[in-house]
């Protein structure tokens, strides 16, 4: 329907714009001077209103979800085992990431052990200090790359590990922290804000 209204529009306005420049008829045997062509106008150009943006593209400067700070995929593979998402406040030890979110996704209709964990928070550098020193304290285990920090649970206590031996893992970036229960999950959280 969008694509015919502009068509229509231009054909209408080419039509009066050819009807305006015929010569007018002349009445037999008037001798009178021919009446003064009338000056043809250019239309404004016709406006096309902007195509709304994709539901699944999260608006700029939105407040994340459960089913934001993860991709879309990791969503829809939850989602058909049955999987719902319920939200927490994001803490880290006794540190609460103010504007951040935890989120724990399971089958809540059964009693089950099963579920995954991601969290996504923005963070401040004084704020990221202190929880990073309280999980020093607490024992979990420090390592780098490049500009992030991880801080990996103690692998004698995880109760679940990746392949790679790691279980829950915060990573610590420029101004925001993520979570998930395994170090690997960690890239399954993708949230931009």
């Amino acid at each position: 329907m969008r694509a015919r209204f502009p068509l229509a529009v231009g054909m209408l306005l080419t039509s009066l714009a050819l009807a305006s420049c015929a010569p007018a008829a002349e009445p037999q045997g008037a001798s009178t001077p021919p009446a003064p062509e009338p000056v043809a106008t250019t239309p404004p150009p016709a406006t096309v209103a902007p195509e709304p943006a994709e539901e699944s593209t999260p608006e700029p400067h939105a407040d994340p979800t459960c089913e934001t700070i993860i991709s879309s995929g990791t969503v829809d593979a939850l989602k058909s085992q049955g999987w719902t998402s319920m939200q927490e406040e994001f803490r880290i030890g006794e540190t609460v990431v103010d504007g951040g979110l935890m989120c724990m996704w399971a089958d809540f209709s059964t009693a089950s052990d099963h579920g995954q964990m991601y969290a996504w928070g923005p963070i401040s550098g004084e704020t990221a200090a202190t929880a990073m020193a309280g999980l020093q304290r607490d024992g979990w285990l420090r390592s780098s790359e490049g500009d992030h920090v991880y801080f990996t649970e103690d692998p004698a206590y995880a109760i679940a590990t990746d392949a790679d031996g790691f279980g829950m893992t915060y990573e610590f970036g420029d101004g925001w922290v993520e979570f998930a229960d395994t170090k690997q999950g960690l890239l399954l959280v993708d949230w931009q804000g």
